[in-house]
């Protein structure tokens, strides 16, 4: 987003005064002004990347789902050391559904031919523009055609996880789901269909 493509957004709430690009490159940051109602002129910092999409693989038959972990960089200062995902990434001007196809294949080497989306939602609408597509999917062991791991010259380091539907909903229940989109889609999968977890 350049200085000159702002689009000032009113409402009776606040209004965007003014934004300067502080930081441009793989993500973007921005110190946004903004005029509240009361008249006050308040400070802001967004962190745009762009929207992303996300996918819960499922097996139905056989009650698994696929995951995936990766060294997170973030995750580490914040204390943990891994955390299980979702296969995930950004839509750079895809159509979703491609993307997270894609995806898929690159992450976990499974062909997804089926998906169901979920929800488009804002992660953390408090600093940051962006918004996840998120998908169910089922799959099949012949589904599971290549390697995964992610891209090689990126050095994402992606290990694959299949895991019980029956491990996530105990651990969605007990507080173990750690990341966001990975809770909302097991979640979402729990809601509409039940009998896999029963």
């Amino acid at each position: 987003m350049g200085a000159n493509d702002v689009t000032v957004i009113e409402d009776p709430v606040a209004r965007i005064a003014a934004v300067d690009i502080v930081l441009q490159g793989w993500i973007n940051v921005s110190r946004v002004s903004m005029k509240m109602p009361d008249g006050a002129l308040v400070e802001r910092h967004v962190e745009d990347h762009g929207p992303g999409v996300a996918v819960l693989p499922y097996d139905g038959k056989r009650r698994t789902a696929l995951l995936i972990s990766q060294p997170r960089a973030a995750v580490m200062l914040g204390g943990d050391t891994s955390i299980l995902e979702v296969i995930a990434g950004r839509l750079d001007a895809a159509d979703p559904a491609t993307r997270i196809c894609a995806e898929a294949m690159e992450e976990a080497g499974v062909k997804l031919s089926s998906l169901e989306h979920v929800v488009c939602l804002w992660t953390m609408p408090s600093i940051s523009t962006e918004r996840l597509d998120l998908f169910l999917a089922p799959y099949t062991i012949a589904d599971q055609i290549g390697q995964g791991g992610g891209c090689d010259d990126e050095h994402e380091n992606i290990m694959v996880h299949e895991l019980p539907l029956a491990r996530l909903a105990q651990d969605a229940d007990n507080g173990r789901l750690l990341d966001a989109k990975t809770l909302i889609l097991v979640q979402a999968l729990r809601l509409r269909k039940p009998d896999l977890f029963a």
